[in-house]
C-alpha cells in the first residue's frame, strides 16, 4: 500500500505541477502532427524547438524528417519517455528537463507548442523578445491579437520576423 501511495504522490507531483506554468500533459494527434511540421516547412538539418515536449510524438516525427530537435518538457517522468522513445535519434535531439519559460531556448529555426490559451499572449512576447526570424505553429490556440498566416487541421501558423538593429 506505501508503495502504491508513493507513486501516487509522484504522479501527481509530475503531472500537477506542470499545471502551476503551463498546459497539462495531452497529447497532439498524428493529423496535428503531421499538419504542424508541414506548416513550419523546414528543410533537413533545420531544428524544431518544442515547448512542453510531453511525450515525445511531435519530437519523434521531426526525427523522422530529419530535423534537429530541442525538446523542452517540465514533467521529468515525460522527459524519460521522450529520451527512450528518440534513443536511435540521440546524436538529432536535445531533450531538456526544464521550465521553458524560464530557460534559454537555444538554437532553432521553428516552434511547435500545445499550450492553453491564457499563455499565448505570454508566449507572443517571449517569441517576439527572441528577436528571430522563424516560424511558429500553435496546435488549437491562437495568439490573441496577432494574425496567423495560415491555418490546417486547427494548426496555426505565425511568422516572426528579425528586427533590424540601429
Amino acid at each position: 500500500m506505501d508503495i502504491v501511495l508513493a507513486l501516487g504522490v509522484v504522479l501527481i507531483l509530475a503531472f500537477g505541477a506542470v499545471m502551476l506554468v503551463g498546459a497539462p500533459y495531452l497529447p497532439t494527434l498524428g493529423k496535428q502532427v503531421n499538419s504542424a511540421l508541414d506548416l513550419l516547412d523546414l528543410k533537413k538539418g533545420q531544428r524544431l524547438l518544442e515547448l512542453g515536449a510531453g511525450d515525445g510524438t511531435v519530437a519523434l516525427v521531426a526525427l523522422k524528417r530529419g530535423y534537429g530537435v530541442t525538446a523542452i518538457e517540465l514533467n521529468p517522468l515525460l522527459c524519460c519517455v521522450i529520451y527512450l522513445r528518440t534513443l536511435r535519434y540521440r546524436s538529432n535531439i536535445n531533450i531538456r528537463c526544464a521550465n521553458f519559460w524560464t530557460t534559454n531556448w537555444g538554437e532553432y529555426d521553428g516552434v511547435y507548442v500545445f499550450l492553453l490559451d491564457k499563455y499565448m499572449k505570454r508566449l507572443d512576447k517571449r517569441v517576439i523578445q527572441e528577436n528571430k526570424t522563424l516560424r511558429l505553429a500553435s496546435f488549437a490556440f491562437k495568439i490573441p491579437g496577432k494574425s496567423f498566416v495560415h491555418e490546417q487541421n486547427d494548426v496555426y501558423l505565425y511568422e516572426y520576423r528579425q528586427k533590424n538593429s540601429r
